[in-house]
């Protein structure tokens, strides 16, 4: 058998869409009542998933664009934890946010209850908001956040092994562990000083499933050395290869097998039986856009005046990337989605409300999976981190029609491998 796909599925508010929460179907009432969130883990589990992922932001942004943040992912994913059997459970702790015997703690606690599958997606925060709510003026700068953020997972991977597998004796006698087995980890760095040990013994994963998302070079550099997974960012297929191509040999000069390390862009998935079913999903999400805002946020991010373009016509010439003076790389992917797919100007406005730069189909569940070969096959993935337009609808749609094809093409598994996330995804 050949390459197996790895797909996941981000779990956000109503759906990755900014307007799905409008949706006269939409969950919005049920944000914050956990059954919610637990059906979205048992449909990714009906469909084999690899794992939910829950992000987290500490900050209010947006209110009109619906709640992106409801409920703490911890909390939830452990409820989530206690209504699944299979499905990877991974979620975002900020590394300038918390400290590393608390992050370790939480996730050792999360791979306990849920039996072996929990996820941490490491990330530095990037947000002022953020900051000013954990007693900071400003986030420190990019290159003291990733230095922080490296010396932090150090920290949390030393804790988790402060317990060896075979610590808990568990004689009533008067010996519940071994003290030999037990270990401080002293340790004593620029930003953290930890005396350990966790106070989790050992978890089933030993350590949980380390996940990175960063595009920069310094995040480059810290999924190829910590990373077991990579959420990545392409909208197509060949900025899709340029970034595997650079994190894989960056994989292979930290001494590790590239092989063992899963990059999975993220996926906007439309699905019908029809390619006109399927525009006609997101034509419908797009007319809930608020035109002002979005016009006005396209004007931002081209440099141009777009409150006279023509809604329903194609998008009017736009300036080269090197006479852009404003932020280069949603710019570039701008210009990608307009030379690429040729929208009107409300069906870019819809794409960029739906997973901003990240790959987009649109089709039926047969012309998705071929889309979805092709980039496992061209070496632009290894899989995938679905982004739903709407939930539940999206993620039922995709697990009950692409799902399917995949596996009839041996492209997907058809029953769980392992007991825990690592096993697998690997």
């Amino acid at each position: 058998m050949g390459a197996q796909l790895r797909i996941g599925a981000f779990l956000l508010g109503c759906g990755h869409h900014s307007a799905a929460w409008r949706h006269r179907d939409s969950p919005v009432e049920s944000l914050g009542d956990i059954t919610y969130y637990e059906s979205l883990a048992q449909i990714a589990e009906r469909g084999k998933l690899d794992a939910v992922f829950f992000a987290d932001g500490h900050s209010v942004r947006e209110p009109e664009s619906g709640a992106s943040w409801f409920l703490e992912p911890i909390t939830a994913l452990t409820a989530m934890a206690r209504a699944t059997a299979n499905v990877g459970l991974v979620t975002t702790i900020s590394t300038t946010f918390y400290t590393p015997f608390h992050a370790a703690r939480l996730l050792a606690s999360l791979d306990h209850i849920s039996g072996g599958r929990a996820g941490w997606n490491v990330v530095t925060s990037m947000f002022d908001q953020e900051a000013r709510n954990h007693g900071l003026e400003a986030m420190p700068d990019h290159a003291s956040r990733y230095e922080r953020a490296d010396e932090f997972v150090e920290v949390a991977l030393a804790l988790w092994d402060s317990w060896s597998e075979d610590a808990l004796i568990l004689d009533r006698a008067g010996r519940f562990a071994d003290a030999g087995k037990i270990s401080r980890i002293d340790h004593d760095g620029k930003h953290f000083r930890v005396d350990g040990p966790l106070t989790v013994p050992r978890s089933p994963q030993g350590r949980p499933v380390l996940f990175q998302a960063g595009a920069s070079e310094q995040g480059r550099d810290l999924a190829a050395q910590r990373a077991e997974a990579i959420y990545s960012v392409a909208y197509d297929l060949p900025s899709a290869q340029s970034y595997y191509a650079d994190v894989k040999s960056r994989i292979e000069r930290a001494g590790r097998d590239s092989n063992s390390v899963a990059v999975m862009p993220g996926l906007v998935t439309y699905v019908g039986s029809t390619v006109a079913e399927a525009r006609a999903k997101k034509a419908e999400l797009d007319r809930l856009l608020p035109t002002e805002q979005s016009i006005r946020q396209l004007s931002l991010f081209t440099g141009q005046d777009c409150e006279d373009w023509d809604l329903d016509g194609p998008v009017p010439p736009l300036p080269p990337l090197e006479a852009f003076s404003g932020p280069q790389g949603r710019y570039a992917t701008i210009l990608r989605i307009v030379e690429k797919d040729a929208p009107t100007v409300r069906e870019l406005l819809g794409t960029l409300a739906a997973g901003g730069g990240h790959a987009t189909m649109i089709g039926t569940p047969e012309s998705i999976a071929d889309e979805m070969e092709s980039w496992l096959d061209g070496r632009g993935a290894d899989g995938f981190n679905l982004m739903p337009p709407t939930y539940p609808q999206g993620l039922e749609d995709f697990v009950d029609h692409v799902i399917p094809v995949l596996q009839a093409r041996g492209l997907f598994r058809h029953e769980y491998e392992g007991a825990t996330l690592r096993e697998n995804l690997t």
